[in-house]
């Protein structure tokens, strides 16, 4: 009995390992757009008081697509290509909602976008004070292709979930099949211990 906890332990844990980061990768969101096709990339901070909103890219410098603060978008520290261009999708910031809309994209918007939020009362501007990853990392990109229409990110969540399934089939298999075993080897020895005593019971009489 302590064996089958051992060996199911092991497997819970291998299943484990191998989910975790599929989890983690579903996390982030692969979204395919058109030249000249205006976008909103979404980005939910909860139910908390929001002092401050940015997006980033770290391949630029100014890294900020956009800085929102005390209700207005600072615009200085903002990279030139996105000036006039973006814009929160709701500056009330209802519901935590800080998702970022982006007009008339172009081939050079493609990249990875950060989204993070200051909490409270905080009037501080540079990223840097705001020590939190971000809680939403968004793919973009922008291709001339048809074959862009093609959903990256839904492709990517159902390819983890079927190898979670996967991995759970075996898991389930791997079980049965040492019950199975198991199960033969007791009806083993009961049959063995059947004959033993009817031999003896022969050899008696």
């Amino acid at each position: 009995m302590q064996q089958q906890i051992k060996i199911l332990s092991a497997l819970m844990v291998t299943f484990l390992l191998l989910l975790f980061p599929l989890c983690a990768a579903a996390s982030d969101q692969h979204v395919t757009v058109h030249p000249g096709d205006d976008v909103t990339l979404r980005c939910e901070a909860g139910d908390v008081s929001i002092s401050a909103v940015e997006w980033t890219r770290a391949d630029l410098e100014p890294q900020y697509v956009l800085f929102y603060r005390d209700g207005r978008l600072e615009r200085k520290q903002q990279h030139p290509s996105f000036k006039g261009r973006v814009e929160l999708e709701d500056r009330e910031l209802k519901d935590g909602d800080v998702s970022l809309t982006l007009k008339n994209v172009t081939s050079s918007d493609s990249g990875r976008y950060e989204c993070r939020v200051a909490a409270g009362g905080s009037r501080r501007t540079k990223r840097a004070n705001i020590d939190a990853d971000p809680i939403r990392v968004i793919y973009l990109e922008v291709t001339d292709s048809e074959d862009g229409n093609f959903p990256h990110g839904h492709v990517g969540l159902a390819a983890g979930g079927v190898a979670v399934l996967l991995v759970a089939a075996a898991v389930s298999v791997a079980v049965w099949r040492y019950r199975r075993r198991t199960d033969q080897r007791s009806e083993q020895s009961a049959a063995d211990e059947a004959g033993n005593h009817q031999l003896m019971c022969t050899s008696a009489v």
